[in-house]
Order: structure tokens, then sequence, then C-alpha cells
């Protein structure tokens, strides 16, 4: 809906018999060799992994929509970019789009340091007070909203995640106890600081779940 090719390498050597060239005693030896013991001689190339890495890129107009370019293989996440600190992203909130029930939200992270970082997983995501506590239970991992990539952020690019708030008043008054929020809470993938987001949506303050937030992925989700 509002989210973000896969293949393998595989090289296997193909094995090489240098040419010996025999002469004298050495001739007969190697000859006895090779009858005898059954000597050989190969070499080949390990095969080697690498990893799926997708790297979204500003385009040339300065802008951080571009569609991400990516490679893929078998291997677990791998990147040479250390991971997007909060101090170094630009979070905001980006294109909603209501449906009967609730609301999809996007969230983009957009990177704003002078070094390429990554991200990988799901942003901690909840509704809190105006204070900042928060209300109700936090927004469950989605596994329908794209697969987990490692995304590799260059300077000014975004990445982004769907963000589904049911509403509060959906629910039976006596279970949910609703109430409306004042923000989001927003814990960028694998950070311990979070960003607040201006959000007034109703939230339920016992243990109903009404939030499911998915993976980052790359490019920008739109902006409001």
């Amino acid at each position: 809906m509002l989210d973000g090719a896969q293949g393998a390498a595989h090289t296997k050597g193909t094995p090489v018999f240098p040419r010996a060239v025999f002469s004298g005693a050495a001739s007969a030896a190697a000859l006895i060799c090779l009858a005898v013991a059954g000597c050989s001689s190969s070499a080949s190339q390990p095969t080697t992994a690498t990893t799926t890495t997708v790297t979204a890129t500003p385009s040339a107009s300065g802008g951080s929509n571009t569609p991400a370019v990516s490679t893929s293989s078998p291997a677990g996440p791998v990147s040479s970019a250390v991971s997007c600190a909060t101090s170094s992203l630009n979070v905001k909130q980006g294109l909603a789009q209501g449906y009967a029930g609730g609301v999809y939200e996007v969230i983009d992270f957009t990177n704003t340091s002078n070094s390429a970082c990554s991200l990988f997983g799901y942003p901690g995501v909840s509704l809190v007070t105006g204070s900042h506590t928060q209300i109700g239970l936090a927004a469950k991992r989605s596994t329908t909203s794209g697969a987990v990539k490692l995304i590799t952020l260059a300077p000014g690019a975004t990445a982004n995640a769907t963000l589904q708030i049911v509403d509060a008043l959906n629910f039976p008054s006596s279970t949910c106890g609703p109430t409306k929020a004042a923000a989001l809470k927003v814990y960028p993938p694998n950070q311990t600081a979070p960003v607040y987001l201006p959000n007034t949506s109703e939230a339920c303050t016992k243990s109903v779940q009404t939030m499911n937030i998915g993976p980052v992925q790359a490019g920008s989700g739109g902006s409001t």
C-alpha cells in the first residue's frame, strides 16, 4: 500500500591443473608419484556471499524521493555505514490515508548528517499525552507492511515506515477507555532517543491494540 529484488550470486572456481615439466631424476620421481600416490593439483575460488543493501540517494535537484537502488543475496545485513542516530535524522509525519475506522500514516526519516548512515528494522511508536506519558499499548510490529531490509541513506536521503492507527472509538468504551492523544512518540530503529510529532488521534488507555507499525523502507512516503 504506502510501502518498499532479491537474487543470489554464487561463483565457483574451475579446477586448474598446472602444466608440469619433467627432466632427469625429477621426471622419474614425478612419474612415480603420479602412478603410485595418485598425486594431483587443483585450485578453486571460494564462494562469496554478499548482503542485501538498499541505498537511497537524493535527486540532482536536492530532493529526497529518488527510488532506491537495491542489490541482494542470501547473506544477513552488512553495511559500512553506522546506524542513523536520532540526532542525525529529521523525523516527520508524511502522507496520511484514511479508511473506514482508522488511518494509515507515513513516518519519514531523512538523513540530515554529512555522512551515510543505515536503518534496519522497525521504529518504536506510541501515542502520548501532552506531558509525554504513554497512552495504552505501543504499536505492534506488522509483518504485512513489506520485508525487513537494511536501508543505507546518503546525506539528504529519506526512508519511511507505515503506521496504522485504528480509531479508539471503534471499541466499547468500557474495554478501551478512549482519550485524545497529543503526540506520537517515535524511536528510530535501534535508537533510545525519541522524537515527538503532534498527533490528536483517539487512543485507548486500556490494553487494546490500536496501532501497527511496518519496517523502514527506502524512499519518502510523501508529505502532508
